[in-house]
C-alpha cells in the first residue's frame, strides 16, 4: 500500500471532530410577541382551591359521567362579593363547572361517601343556564368536608347580603313613597292658593260692573 493510499485510510477512518463554532447567529424565521391572556379571574380572589373529580348526573341515561379531573375553586368577586364555583380540567383548562353560589343551595354527603358530596346547580360552564346535578370526589376526607364547610358558610353569608339588600331597598323604597306623599299634600295647598289668587281679580272685575251698573240706574239730577 502507498504512502498517499494510507494517509487517505487514516483520514477515513480518524472519527468526526466537533463542530466548530464559527459565531454566526441565526435570525428566528417567525418572531413570537408576547400575549396577555386574560382568564376572567382577574377582579376575585380564590376562597378555596382544591384538586378533585366532577361529575354530572345524566338524565337521559340514568347515570353519573365523568365532567373532568382538575382544581375546584371558590372565587369572591372584589367589588360585588358574590361567590362562584368554578371548576377546570388540569390539562386542558377546559371549563368543568361555572356558577354563582346562592342562598337556597345546599351540599350533602354523596350515599355514604365521606369522600364525595353532590349539589344542584344552575351551570354556565356550556355557555347557557343549565339545571345540573354534580358529584365532586377528592383524594382525601378533610379536603371534602373542608369543601362542604365552605360551600354551606358561603350560601349562608350570600343569604345575609341579600336579605341586606333588600332591607336597603325596602328602606329607599319607603324613603320615595314618603317623599311621594308629602309632595302631593302640597300640590293641592299649591292649586288651592292659585285658584283663590284667580279668584280675587275675577271678583274684583265683577264687584266694578256691579258698581258701573247702579250709577247707570241711578236717576240723573234735574236740570
Amino acid at each position: 500500500m502507498s504512502n498517499t493510499e494510507a494517509e487517505h485510510r487514516e483520514e477515513e477512518e480518524a472519527p468526526a471532530g466537533e463542530d466548530e463554532d464559527t459565531g454566526a447567529q441565526v435570525a428566528p424565521i417567525v418572531r413570537l410577541e408576547e400575549v396577555a391572556v386574560s382568564t376572567g379571574e382577574e377582579n376575585e380572589d380564590a376562597i378555596l382551591d382544591l384538586k378533585s373529580k366532577l361529575y354530572r348526573f345524566d338524565k337521559d341515561g340514568n347515570q353519573w359521567k365523568e365532567r373532568g379531573a382538575g382544581t375546584v375553586k371558590f372565587l369572591k368577586h372584589k367589588e360585588t362579593g358574590k361567590v362562584r364555583l368554578l371548576m377546570r380540567q388540569s390539562k386542558t383548562l377546559k371549563i368543568c363547572a361555572n356558577h354563582l353560589i346562592l342562598p337556597s343551595m345546599s351540599v350533602q354527603e354523596h350515599s355514604g361517601n365521606e369522600k364525595s358530596c353532590v349539589w344542584h346547580a344552575r351551570d354556565f360552564a356550556d355557555g347557557e343556564l343549565k339545571d345540573e346535578l354534580f358529584c365532586i370526589r377528592f383524594p382525601s376526607i378533610e379536603n371534602c368536608k373542608s369543601f362542604m364547610e365552605t360551600f354551606q358558610e358561603i350560601a349562608e353569608s350570600q343569604s345575609k347580603a341579600e336579605n341586606a339588600d333588600a332591607s336597603d331597598t325596602a328602606g329607599l323604597l319607603q324613603k320615595l313613597s314618603v317623599e311621594g306623599k308629602e309632595g302631593e299634600e302640597k300640590k293641592p295647598e299649591k292649586e288651592s292658593e292659585e285658584k283663590t289668587a284667580e279668584r280675587e281679580p275675577a271678583s274684583a272685575e265683577k264687584k266694578k260692573e256691579t258698581e258701573s251698573e247702579k250709577k247707570d240706574e241711578e236717576p240723573s239730577p234735574s236740570s
